[in-house]
């Protein structure tokens, strides 16, 4: 938006620090950490304060809504669209809309209400206990979908969850993310007479780790290995000791050059999420020459053709995971053509450049609609 002339100002919960990575002038954002810095050092405590990250975020979303809708009223000139990631300006938007201006609410995962309801099914199908969310952050999350002028989302899976959730298909947008890949590019190749999977993200159950970790267990190779980059959530932590981990290593979080090597080096990623918003670490694998196989609720679909550049599953399918990963430990030429396939895939994808045409062409028509009095 800065670099097409439509950038006001960038407001947000991240010390600028973390934002001065993005290239922005510094005299666009305003920052409004406080709250926020604390939540993010409570949720990676060793110890589950889970019941304060809670408060902290609740209380974030309210204050930095009030803060943001101060920062409006004193520019010199009201904005034609204010575009709030979900879960903030709920106030804020409700009074550019009073003011003329248009409010968009901006959600990478799926319907927060659904999002809540198949995790909470994933619990109990596991026997944890400890809740998914802040129902108080569901209820305001709904409220600003019904506040909002439109709804944008990166997948077309995600899009479907609102439809299902009652929300007006006209009034949801789906803008896949761009793909940055100028990092990710095969180092090296996966080794002959054995088969290498990889899993990278952090596991947990909403990931769907327990399937894939039962599914590895039935795969049959001489010499497999499961690899899982990330940190363990405190969901999947009272699960593990039930699951067979023979021939997995946890690694924790790796730095982008550790995961580079290790996605040119696996046989397949494999991403049986229970629930995601668009898993852009299967582009990033793609990009590495790695194929994937990936649930139906990861997005994608709208990165890759099924039985092409790698497979899509159903959720929560051990067996159709073992059968794809059979598939490709059995027939090591299947494995060279989706990988080829993979990166010759990657390269017709939409980068940041596409993702923005289509944001500015969304803006176009919801400011013009609302300038002309439509809607």
């Amino acid at each position: 938006m800065e670099r097409r002339g439509h950038l006001e100002r960038v407001y947000s919960t991240w010390p600028w620090r973390r934002l001065q990575r993005e290239g922005l002038p510094k005299s666009l954002v305003e920052t409004y950490p406080w709250l926020h810095v604390a939540e993010y050092a409570v949720g990676r405590s060793p110890i589950d304060l889970r019941w304060l990250s809670d408060q902290l975020g609740y209380a974030n979303a309210l204050a930095f809504d009030r803060w943001t809708e101060k920062r409006l009223r004193r520019l010199k000139q009201r904005p034609d669209a204010l575009i709030g990631i979900s879960g903030s300006s709920l106030t804020t938007g409700a009074w550019l809309q009073r003011e003329g201006g248009v409010f968009i609410c901006d959600r990478g995962s799926t319907h927060q209400r659904y999002q809540q309801q198949i995790v909470e099914d994933e619990y109990a199908l596991w026997g944890v206990t400890r809740p998914v969310s802040d129902e108080r952050d569901t209820v305001r999350e709904e409220a600003i979908y019904r506040q909002a002028d439109a709804i944008t989302v990166p997948s077309s899976v995600v899009a479907r969850t609102f439809v299902q959730m009652g929300v007006p298909a006209e009034k949801v947008h789906t803008i896949p993310y761009g793909v940055r890949l100028e990092n990710f590019r095969p180092v090296t190749e996966p080794a002959v007479g054995e088969f290498n999977v990889l899993f990278a993200g952090p596991p947990g159950l909403r990931k769907g780790v327990p399937y894939l970790l039962q599914a590895f267990s039935y795969l049959k190779h001489t010499r497999k290995t499961l690899r899982i980059a990330g940190y363990i959530q405190e969901d999947l932590k009272p699960v593990l000791e039930r699951l067979p981990k023979e021939n997995v290593e946890f690694l924790g979080p790796l730095p982008q050059s550790e995961l580079v090597e290790l996605m040119s080096r696996s046989h397949v990623l494999v991403l049986p999420s229970i629930e995601e918003g668009l898993a852009l670490v299967q582009a990033e694998a793609m990009a590495c020459g790695c194929p994937v196989i990936g649930s139906t609720n990861t997005g994608g679909a709208d990165l890759y053709t099924d039985g092409v550049e790698g497979f899509i599953v159903p959720i929560r399918d051990a067996r159709a995971i073992t059968d794809r990963m059979q598939l490709l430990a059995d027939e090591p030429e299947l494995q060279r053509t989706m990988r080829a396939a993979a990166l010759r895939r990657v390269q017709s994808m939409g980068g940041w450049t596409t993702y923005g045409e289509r944001w500015e062409e969304l803006l176009l028509q919801l400011t013009s609609r609302r300038g002309s009095g439509a809607g």
